[in-house]
């Protein structure tokens, strides 16, 4: 089976297909279960030996409608299914009969070769979920008996001739695992090498599986074992699974399948879903490059399948793209190991009974909540991987890990995290693998004890899934020297590289932090000898990874603190210069290594890198000076401001962004005020106010408010706990008003409603934020839910105008009686007042700044029916004036005659458009010097011109500052993804239409107001009469590889900002490198130029741009990332922009 040659066929619905025959209990009992206690019917694989003539008909069936694969009808053919049914017992020849029946009708057909796939349910008893909240260790089937049930099912399978095993309908990626590892097990066994498929079963359309993993987390949950396909199957109709199609192909490496459901169930759950339409939705797919293999679910029948078979056969498949071999482990998430993407991973440490004593206390005492607390709030600090060790002399290890890994298997804002299973002993460790869904690293295994046994157990965890840490061990012991380290390695490298089936991506190397500043002279080379064979890995045994616990590094210092967190900042900069790619360690034991004192850093460093001989005493002599002063240089150190009164401390830490003092100054309050919501909505909210003020008034700005906003909430959060136990006692809180938020369908631009919710929230309002890509009902359901007091959405593309307008009309038939404001770089005063005020007549008011936008909502809490009668007489005087203007527009005729003449018979020849332009991953570097800083600024809400500004304005220097460091950071740990991709096409023009390749047709609208000169773009390409020119069609993005945890904190608006300018930079960066010395333009289809949005789907598609550089488009037309655009690219002497 050659699947890069073509797009290959799979089969259709069985069960769809049986019910045509209408069999009764009778033909599904047969000779053979005449007497059998328990009703068949229903049964379908015991149709296999009762039935044998309908199933081969049904084969024949899809061969004839043009199926190049058919599947055994053997879905529920095993242990675990058949138990309902009583014929446990049967399972083995089930699947002899499914497969051989499959295989004499595959044979019959002489004309093509017709491949035979095991099919191999999913069984309906989940691995990951528990079926009893109540009890979350509860599983009704283990890793083992599951994994039992699929080894008789695929014996019998391979033994029965199938091609192929097909894996398919998966909704638990542990169960898809269990079945791996049957096969695995099985073909080792029987020394056969069958390809196999895999194809998963999304839960709704959010595209996650129904036990909460992510597509591409749960291809990584699978991807150690050699899959010859992945993809999705059932779920929805095929339409609603393109855009999870479009989000996968560039990311997996092997082929991919689709074969959904005939659309979805009616009331009566039946598929009404044409055969052409299916096709029709298939085949757009195909035209994209998405499809390898594809073919129909429940409710296809024949005729899709031939449908399918004849809209597919002259369309090439898709170009599978080779792996880029990154370390990706996984949860619900898939985590990136790759020090491209990010400088270090660090790994939570306090979920190990061993490090941390409150840990293993709440494990003795079966305290799992709390035990699982610890781990929630190492996740929500930063870490990606937790580290989950249970090796105690008190604890039965094995297991607590098996109860503690189920039960926050359960909860997914910890099992969005990948685990690294942790333990000495090989049974807790098997405990862990086969209870995670997701790619675990083990850590660890070494030779200690041969190879023999380390092989086995490497072999057992390739099997499972999952990375492996090996240490630096072997039969003489720990490797404490530079050359046993490498040694050590270089063996484990070959032993699991040729024998155990890992490659090196997932293989990371442990080399031993040990102590150092022990006074013993051997362990003075310690840290130099471990950074070294970290470098010589990183060299010498490529693709590699490595890791590391930090802790041991300073246990010689324990009980100071401040020298032990130094100790490991600059071990960890050294070690990550060198290359470590993660390490175990507590993110509170760390300093910045710029900010250690020079001389505490200077001795600790002479310790880490062996630098003096003498440098273990120093630092000795020096941690007891240091540990001597420390409280009285604090002392001194009091700030002025800390001898104020208690509401000017709390105001000053509120406009400085101090939270230093905050639980020892709200202590003191809470002996002040009779209550802690009088606190909150007193000297806090005074702070705030004022904060809200000197913004409005422009003496604060965006980055110091966003600091402002963190230290009231914290501050909010100190007091919590206070604030419940007043509330139980009855005493009422006075309810502040209430803001609902949104970004509107189709949109996904969302920093602007982001910066509007900081400043509302610093003004005492409660701010309800939808997020991006809300549908109306949502918003509106919201508003009654919230009882709120305003609605504000927001929209950046053209579009969004739309969906404006159609919430006004569903705010009018709902009469909800609340104002709506409307924001975003395409919404205007004249637009709300012309196109969303008569639609909805209670109050509809845009909104401008975040600045703005307070006032009007303050007015319109204080002084509701005076400001909305102002804004209505306002809006009426608006609509008049544009009522006249409209008047002056001229027909498109004349403005035709008004449109520029250009002399085209004399073009002087360039070469302009004969080179097309691909590029991934542009270095940030090539864009700095292009950045235009003043729209920077602007966003931050500083008024001025660049460079000026940063000599006038110290706030502003400091947020450029902050900037320049940010991006320096990006630069070095390369974070953001710039792609372009740019093509260029024969062109000639026909009135307002660009024709590109004499088939993709742009039409470009004609300015129509009363000018000496209407233009439009296309009057800058050659009219077809005269010749043939060229166009390009772009698209570029600017995307952030980080994850955004708070889309309100100082840090993301930054790097959204920075995302931004770098898109314009990348703009002008792609215009020099295809100008070829002539003027041009690049106008992006949105902006005033060209403002039909709906170009870039055309664009998309003739681009192929969310395979080439991972562009996505909406409903609403918005791309994302949204620090993208896509647009033209036109060479003309007099070429310009202009608005239309």
């Amino acid at each position: 089976m050659n699947l890069q040659d073509r797009i290959y066929i799979l089969d259709g619905a069985t069960g769809t297909a049986l019910q045509q025959f209408r069999l009764t209990e009778t033909d599904f009992r047969g000779k053979e279960f005449a007497h059998h206690p328990i009703p068949l019917k229903g049964n379908n694989d015991v149709l296999n030996i009762t039935r044998p003539d309908v199933i081969r008909q049904v084969h024949q069936n899809y061969i004839d409608a043009g199926a190049d694969i058919i599947e055994t009808n053997t879905f529920n053919a095993n242990t675990i299914s058949q138990t309902e049914y009583g014929c446990v017992e049967w399972v083995s020849r089930l699947n002899l009969e499914g497969a051989r029946l499959a295989k004499e009708t595959a044979s019959a057909c002489k004309e093509r070769k017709i491949y035979v796939a095991g099919s191999i349910g999913p069984t309906d008893k989940s691995l990951t979920l528990t079926p009893d909240p109540d009890q979350p260790t509860y599983r009704i089937v283990d890793f083992d008996t599951l994994a039992n049930a699929y080894a008789s099912q695929v014996t019998a399978l391979i033994e029965g001739g199938v091609d192929l095993l097909l894996v398919e309908t998966i909704y638990d990626g542990l169960n898809a695992k269990a079945a791996l590892y049957a096969i695995a097990k099985v073909q080792e066994e029987k020394g056969t090498n069958l390809p196999v498929m895999l194809s998963a079963t999304v839960n709704d359309k959010s595209g996650r599986t129904l036990t909460g993993q992510s597509l591409e987390a749960l291809f990584t949950s699978l991807s150690h074992y050699p899959i010859l396909s992945f993809g999705l199957n059932c779920s929805f109709g095929a339409k609603e699974l393109h855009h999870f199609l479009r989000e996968l192909a560039p990311r997996i490496p092997c082929y991919i399948s689709i074969y959904p459901n005939a659309g979805l169930p009616n009331e009566m759950g039946e598929y009404d879903e044409s055969p052409e339409f299916t096709a029709l939705c298939l085949q757009n797919m195909a035209k994209e490059g998405l499809i390898n293999i594809a073919g129909g679910c429940c409710g296809t029948t024949p005729e899709h399948i031939r449908a399918i078979a004849n809209a597919l056969k002259d369309i090439p498949p898709r170009k599978v793209p080779t792996s880029n071999h990154q370390l990706k482990v996984s949860g619900l998430d898939t985590v990136v190991v790759d020090k491209e993407l990010n400088n270090f991973i660090n790994i939570g440490e306090r979920t190990n009974v061993a490090g941390s004593a409150k840990f293993a206390r709440l494990i003795r005492e079966k305290n799992y909540t709390e035990a699982a607390t610890i781990a929630r709030k190492q996740i929500e600090a930063g870490a990606s991987i937790i580290d989950i060790n249970m090796d105690d002399a008190m604890l039965d290890g094995t297991a607590e890990m098996e109860r503690f890994v189920r039960i926050i298997s359960n909860e997914p804002d910890i099992a969005k995290a990948a685990f690294m299973i942790d333990s000495s002993k090989w049974e807790t460790i098997l405990a862990g693998l086969k209870n995670t869904q997701g790619k675990c690293i083990v850590n660890s295994i070494s030779l200690k004890e041969g190879e023999k046994d380390f092989l086995y157990k490497a072999k057992e965890i390739q099997r499972l899934g999952a990375a492996v840490v090996v240490m630096a061990f072997d039969e003489e012991g720990q490797a404490t020297t530079f050359q046993r380290k490498i040694d050590i390695c270089q063996r484990a490298y070959d032993l699991l590289t040729t024998q155990a089936g890992f490659t090196p991506e997932n293989i990371i190397f442990d080399v031993n932090i040990l102590a150092i500043g022990t006074g013993i002279e051997e362990h003075n080379n310690y840290a130099v000898d471990y950074i070294e064979a970290v470098r010589w890995i990183k060299q010498n045994l490529k693709g590699c990874r490595t890791s590391g616990g930090v802790s041991n590094l300073s246990f010689s210092f324990r009980g100071n603190n401040t020298v032990r967190e130094a100790m490991h900042s600059v071990f960890l900069y050294h070690a990550i210069r060198a290359g470590l790619d993660m390490a175990i360690v507590n993110p509170a034991m760390l300093q910045v290594y710029d900010e250690i004192e020079p001389v505490l850093l200077k001795a600790v460093e002479d310790v880490v890198l062996n630098r003096t001989p003498e440098a273990t005493e120093t630092l000795i002599s020096l941690a007891e000076k240091y540990k001597e002063t420390k409280g009285e240089v604090k002392t001194v150190q009091q700030e002025e401001w800390r001898n104020r009164p208690l509401e000017e401390r709390l105001g000053h830490a509120l406009i400085k962004g101090i939270t230093d003092y905050l639980t020892e100054d709200l202590q003191e309050a809470l002996t002040q005020y009779s209550s802690p919501v009088e606190i909150i909505e007193g000297p806090l909210m005074k702070g705030m106010e004022r904060v809200g003020q000197f913004f409005g008034e422009g003496k604060m700005f965006l980055p110091q408010v966003v600091k402002s906003a963190k230290v009231m909430k914290e501050a909010v959060h100190i007091l919590q706990p206070e604030i419940e136990r007043h509330n139980a006692s009855g005493k009422n809180v006075t309810r502040r008003p209430r803001v609902v938020i949104a970004t509107v369908k189709g949109d996904v631009h969302d920093i602007g409603k982001n910066i509007v919710n900081i400043v509302l929230t610093c003004n005492n309002l409660d701010v309800i934020d939808l997020g991006v890509m809300v549908d109306n009902q949502s918003i509106v359901k919201a508003a009654k839910e919230h009882e709120a007091d305003i609605i504000g959405v927001s929209g950046l593309i053209t579009p969004s105008l739309g969906e404006m307008e159609n919430l006004c009309e569903l705010l009018q038939k709902e009469q909800l009686q609340v104002p709506l404001l409307v924001g975003g770089a395409t919404t205007s005063t004249v637009h709300t007042a012309v196109k969303l005020a008569p639609k909805y007549d209670y109050c509809v008011v845009s909104g401008g700044d975040a600045s703005r936008t307070v006032g009007i909502i303050k007015r319109l809490l204080n002084d509701r029916k005076n400001y909305i009668r102002e804004i209505k007489v306002e809006q009426e005087n608006i609509r008049i004036l544009y009522n006249q203007h409209q008047q002056k527009q001229i027909s498109l005729e004349e403005a035709r005659r008004r449109a520029p003449r250009y002399d085209w018979n004399h073009v002087e020849p360039t070469t302009f458009g004969e080179h097309n332009l691909l590029v991934k991953r542009l270095n940030l570097e090539d864009l700095v010097e292009r950045i235009d800083w003043t729209p920077f600024f602007h966003f931050w809400g500083f008024k001025g011109i660049y460079p000026e500004i940063i000599y006038t304005n110290d706030e502003a220097d400091h947020t450029y500052q902050a900037a320049l460091d940010m991006l320096g950071k990006v630069i070095a740990g390369n974070e953001f993804d710039v792609s372009i991709i740019v093509r260029f096409f024969d062109a000639y023009s026909e009135y307002e239409d660009i024709v590109l390749d004499g088939q993709y047709r742009f039409t470009m609208p004609r300015q129509r107001a009363d000018l000496e000169e209407c233009l439009s773009l296309a009057d800058f390409v050659i009219p077809k009469e005269k010749g043939i020119g060229s166009v390009g069609l772009f698209c570029l993005k600017v995307q952030d590889d980080h994850q955004c945890n708070d889309c309100r904190d100082f840090e993301h608006l930054l790097r959204e900002s920075l995302c931004a300018r770098l898109a314009e930079a990348c703009a002008e960066w792609m215009q020099e490198q295809v100008n070829e010395g002539t003027h041009i333009i690049r106008p992006a289809f949105g902006y005033p130029t060209c403002p039909d949005h709906a170009m870039k789907k055309l664009a998309f598609d003739i681009l192929d741009a969310p395979a080439q550089i991972g562009v996505r488009l909406t409903e609403g037309y918005s791309i994302y990332p949204s620090t993208s655009l896509c647009g033209m690219l036109i060479s003309h002497p007099k070429a310009k922009y202009f608005s239309v």
